[in-house]
């Protein structure tokens, strides 16, 4: 899919990304550390980019401009709790636009993609999880929809 405006080339992500996308991945380390003093400072990792790529219950995009990858995210579907009234959920991650291109709606355009992807699957409720001092990314999660829902608490007893 191409964005006219911004020239953005949106389309799924191949294994010859991956060193592109652990350098993207550190970026997205390094902008929540401030938000948890427990993430290691070197070898820190959230996903298992090989598998998001390969695995079918998974949908990993990114947003090129000029041939540089300035956006990511993935949906994957996941089976719910037991508790809940759908069996499968839709669970967000990686989502990332490179500082420059930031507020020209882009991370909209890339959960459009996701969520439509996972209503193709069926899908009907999607969670993520975002710090809850990161008020600029809450905040574009509200605008497209997303509401609080599970607040996480921690206690730490180390130094």
């Amino acid at each position: 899919m191409i964005v006219p405006t911004f020239g953005l080339i949106l389309r799924e992500a191949r294994d010859d990304d991956y060193r592109s996308l652990v350098a993207l991945e550190q970026k997205v380390i390094d902008a929540e550390r401030p938000y948890n003093a427990s993430l290691k400072e070197k070898g820190a990792y959230y996903y298992d980019i090989k598998k998001l790529i390969s695995d079918p219950d998974s949908r990993l995009i990114v947003g090129e401009v000029s041939g540089d990858i300035i956006a990511t995210g993935y949906l994957q579907v996941r089976r719910s709790k037991p508790a809940l009234d759908h069996d499968s959920h839709g669970y967000l991650g990686f989502m990332y636009v490179a500082q420059e291109y930031r507020g020209l709606g882009l991370n909209k355009v890339v959960l459009q993609d996701l969520v439509s992807w996972g209503q193709q699957r069926g899908v009907t409720d999607f969670y993520l999880d975002v710090y809850a001092e990161n008020s600029s990314a809450v905040r574009a999660y509200e605008k497209f929809g997303f509401r609080g829902s599970l607040l996480e608490m921690k206690l730490n007893l180390g130094s």
